[in-house]
């Protein structure tokens, strides 16, 4: 007989987990609190550490038919466009056995959705949220809200991808100083029609603009019919983590200050979006271990990390196929759970940090961002490669 597993959390990072936990032979159920996946969000970068999980669980060729293939990341000084660094990406799958490609993230959610649909041993329950989780012996409980009334659940494994504020990671008792930390920036996305864009940025180019106490991202997406923009501001703003004003509707007066003094080029790409919304940017510290007993953290709920390095879904996807592959090497759950997390701990804690300090990099300014493009300019493609060989070729 199969083992089971509860899935709190149908993310990006919950729904690779059920196919990966399917694969090892669990039946599995993911409990997703909101009615249905909805299209949110703009774009994502997965670097080849992501991408080569999910050829293993079977899903790449159905997202590459959606995604685009860019074929190189630019550096580019904000104030006058000068390119500062290009680094080709499109031999990624020669030199870390994976493609790099950028996808919409609702194409991504509703493929993984699509995926754990087919799997016959896997099941989807939207409108559902874990609250209360316990144990008992060989099994794990779990208190799950469906509308007015609760239900109980249990399984021989839970995981929490229940994000940022994770219900399942409270379990763990890490007490208040656990709590998010805003980062001090506010993370402002958009899309806009390329039709509105000038035509040297609709190239498959990831463009990384960068200025003092800020940066702009841009790439296209769908068949380059849509540029993806992600801009990121400095904020003095400090309190709780739910509270923050930004909380979705953009404040535009501010990001129009943040760039006042940038290119025209720049500022065109601002304009070019009609809609943009805002997302103050979270952390939590690191924590000791990814595991209690039959319970594991994933994604948001074990490492949550500012997006400098692209890698929040990509390390929720690489949590999913560690799991599938300790599970698909052991029967026992506690032990193959503490294999998982010494696994995934360390790297986890090293991404987290190395992302806080790419970001502060970003936003130099004076002499400190004339050394910062001096070094990229002396490094040259190559050496800004390598640079990320541990990142993309484990």
């Amino acid at each position: 007989m199969n083992r089971r597993a509860i899935i709190a959390g149908a993310g990006i990072g919950g729904l690779a987990t059920a196919l990966a936990l399917s694969r090892a032979r669990f039946d599995v159920t993911v409990y997703e609190r909101a009615e249905a996946l909805e299209e949110f969000g703009a774009g994502l970068q997965l670097t080849p550490n992501a991408t080569r999980v999910l050829s293993n669980l079977g899903v790449l060729e159905s997202v590459r038919a959606f995604a685009t293939s860019p074929c190189a990341i630019l550096a580019i000084r904000g104030s006058d466009d000068v390119t500062l660094m290009r680094m080709p990406i499109d031999d990624a799958e020669r030199r870390w056995g994976a493609p790099y490609i950028a996808i919409h993230r609702a194409d991504l959610q509703r493929l993984l959705q699509e995926a754990v649909r087919r799997t016959s041993s896997a099941k989807l329950c939207f409108g559902s949220t874990v609250e209360d989780v316990w144990g008992n012996g060989d099994q794990i409980f779990v208190g799950v809200k469906q509308g007015s009334r609760t239900i109980q659940d249990s399984a021989d494994l839970l995981v929490g991808a229940d994000g940022l504020r994770s219900r399942v990671r409270e379990r763990f008792g890490f007490g208040e100083t656990d709590g998010p930390a805003f980062a001090g920036r506010v993370a402002f996305r958009a899309t806009a029609d390329s039709a509105h864009v000038d035509r040297r940025w609709r190239r498959p180019e990831v463009c990384l603009r960068l200025g003092p106490h800020a940066h702009l991202v841009h790439y296209p997406l769908r068949g380059e019919a849509i540029l993806n923009l992600v801009a990121v501001i400095e904020s003095p703003w400090s309190g709780a983590a739910n509270d923050h004003p930004w909380n979705g509707e953009a404040n535009r007066p501010a990001l129009d200050r943040a760039f006042s003094k940038w290119s025209s080029a720049t500022r065109d790409l601002l304009a070019a979006a009609a809609r943009w919304r805002a997302w103050p940017l979270y952390f939590r510290p690191s924590i000791a271990s990814f595991s209690l007993g039959r319970i594991a953290l994933l994604g948001d709920a074990a490492h949550p990390m500012v997006p400098f390095l692209a890698q929040g879904a990509a390390q929720a996807i690489e949590d999913a196929g560690a799991l599938g592959r300790v599970f698909s090497q052991t029967e026992s759950i506690p032990d193959g759970l503490v294999t998982y997390s010494r696994a995934r701990i360390g790297r986890a804690a090293r991404i987290q940090i190395e992302a806080q300090r790419q970001g502060r990099i970003y936003h130099l300014s004076g002499p400190m961002a004339f050394a910062r493009d001096a070094a990229m300019r002396l490094l040259g493609p190559a050496g800004i490669s390598a640079r990320y060989d541990w990142l993309y070729g484990v």
